[in-house]
C-alpha cells in the first residue's frame, strides 16, 4: 500500500466503537485519492454492516486490518498505523479516543 498523509501522523486515534474497541488498531486520515495498493490487492478481503457506507479492508492470509473507508468521512479512508512500515504507533502515545459509540449515524 502507498499513501500519502496529507497531515503527516497529527491525525492518529482510535475508536471506541464496539468493533474498533475489538480491533484495537489506532488509525490515521488519508483522502480516498491518497491510497494506492500497489500489492496484494487479490488478497484483501472486505467486511462492511449496518449502513454499508464503512468498508473495512483485511488480508486474507494473516487477517490484520489494513484500512478503511470511514463511515464519518466517506472521502477518507482510515490507515492501520500498524500497518505503515517503519511505524510503530507506541511512538504516538497517548493517542486520542473519539467517540464512536455515540455515533449521529446511530441515533
Amino acid at each position: 500500500m502507498r499513501v500519502t498523509l496529507t497531515s503527516g501522523l497529527d491525525t492518529a486515534r482510535r475508536c471506541d466503537c464496539s468493533f474498533c474497541r475489538r480491533r484495537g488498531a489506532a488509525a490515521v486520515s488519508a483522502p480516498l485519492d491518497q491510497l494506492e495498493i500497489v500489492q496484494g490487492a487479490e488478497n484483501l478481503t472486505l467486511y462492511q454492516w449496518g449502513t454499508g457506507t464503512a468498508k473495512h479492508y483485511f488480508c486474507k492470509t494473516c487477517g490484520i486490518y489494513t484500512h478503511h473507508q470511514r463511515r464519518s468521512n466517506p472521502n477518507e479512508y482510515g490507515i492501520n498505523l500498524g500497518a505503515i512500515e517503519g511505524v510503530n504507533p507506541r511512538d504516538l502515545d497517548p493517542i486520542p479516543w473519539v467517540d464512536g459509540v455515540n455515533h449521529p449515524s446511530d441515533a
